[in-house]
């Protein structure tokens, strides 16, 4: 044991003499700045390919899955309220009633095919109940058709799967698209520790530049300074793009969050146009769908009160003025039903201020998702180049910190 130890201990001291001497710590210095630039650089590019994929999946994956999660649930709203006003009719619907209600039928059925690619098991429900709906609703409207009352029942059965059953799961569908968008926003946000990694690198650069001048009495060495100058420029262009595209990011943020509002208030029309045609379907009996429609519209000027907030566009002007509109025309047709005017009443129902309040929203949306998508498509023109330009810096500062200690190493030999 003794005899083995001691050239352990030779092995030590001769280390630990070598780590104080100024030849030693500089050959220590060189392998740290050396590691530390192409770990820095390293780490800032995975930071940004991190921050390219997120904005990629923002443009290509999260915002249209959201998107079409959403025409989920605008279509099996529609199409129930749609169902609804045809019943109204008697006997053989309206053509235009019968078409919309198979073009969200078809339509919410094409949003569902492209969420299934992502969502399975959120979409398992609406997979499973949307035929067995849409079977009710062809059996009302073949008996309303031959004028047996049994097809208001059958209308309400469907009406209710729709309500318990198809609509919670495309809103659970839409929030956990909406959540994604979020979560993709939240891994393009600003890259907190490569910034303090790099920084940390420029610092060491210019300590190392001191050490150097009190121990060689030399203001200048050329490598380190390449090295520093590389390090700096490195830092200062991911710290400038980062901070472009977190801008950028919190844009898109501001534009999805009125999407979410708009398309909110959007569904709570469609909800409220649904409970207006169920309550004259009631006759007489549709004090709860009345009550569900108040409450519905104060939801609804909530809504668009929000949205007049987020951005005071045209098209949130012209849904505002639309939708008072149709508040007066709801009150008409209260005032005809309750008074026993049911054909007045049924021939209200269909007043052009909820299709003009629809399609203001359309466009708000539109708008929108437009802003989103430009926010998004310059955020990733920012990053643009800066995963590679980073990464060449990083060995242009290693390459810079070795040739600039090896040359005062040379000096000792």
């Amino acid at each position: 044991m003794v005899v083995d130890s001691q050239p352990r201990q030779a092995l030590v001291r001769r280390v630990t003499g070598l780590a104080r001497s100024t030849p030693g710590r500089l050959s220590l210095i060189v392998v740290v700045l050396v590691v530390a630039s192409l770990a820095s650089g390293w780490l800032t590019t995975w930071s940004v390919n991190r921050q390219e994929r997120a904005l990629e999946d923002l443009a290509t994956r999260s915002e249209p899955l959201a998107h079409a999660a959403q025409e989920v649930y605008r279509a099996l709203q529609d199409a129930d309220a749609t169902a609804a006003s045809a019943f109204l009719s008697g006997g053989l619907e309206p053509s235009e009633l019968r078409e919309r209600y198979e073009a969200d039928v078809a339509q919410a059925q094409a949003a569902l095919s492209v969420a299934t690619a992502t969502s399975p098991e959120l979409t398992a429900t609406l997979a499973a109940q949307l035929p067995v709906y849409t079977g009710l609703i062809e059996t009302a409207r073949t008996n309303n058709r031959q004028g047996f009352p049994v097809g208001a029942a059958y209308l309400r059965e469907a009406s209710g799967l729709m309500r318990t059953q198809l609509l919670p799961a495309a809103q659970e569908l839409y929030r956990a698209e909406t959540d994604r968008v979020a979560r993709a926003q939240d891994e393009a946000s600003f890259p907190w520790g490569s910034v303090a990694v790099a920084l940390a690198f420029v610092i060491a650069l210019v300590l190392t530049q001191r050490y150097l001048t009190r121990k060689t009495n030399r203001l200048l060495n050329v490598g380190l300074l390449v090295a520093t100058g590389a390090a700096a420029l490195s830092l200062l262009w991911m710290t400038t793009v980062s901070v472009l595209v977190m801008n950028d990011v919190a844009d898109s943020r501001a534009a999805s969050q009125k999407v979410d509002v708009l398309a909110q208030a959007r569904i709570a029309t469609l909800t409220a146009r649904g409970e207006e045609t169920l309550t004259l379907v009631a006759r007489g009996a549709g004090q709860t769908y009345e009550k569900n429609f108040v409450e519905v519209s104060e939801r609804l000027e909530g809504l668009l009160d929000q949205a007049s907030k987020l951005d005071d566009t045209a098209a949130v002007d012209e849904a505002m003025k639309q939708f008072r509109q149709w508040q007066q025309v709801h009150q008409r047709i209260r005032e005809a039903d309750d008074a026993g005017q049911y054909t007045e009443a049924v021939s209200l129902i269909g007043s052009p201020y909820f299709d003009s309040l629809d399609q203001a929203l359309v466009r708000g949306i539109g708008e929108a998702r437009q802003d989103f998508s430009d926010e998004v498509a310059v955020a990733r023109v920012s990053l643009s180049g800066t995963a590679v330009g980073v990464l060449v810096l990083a060995v242009v500062g290693a390459a810079g910190a070795a040739m600039g200690l090896w040359q005062r190493l040379k000096e000792y030999r």
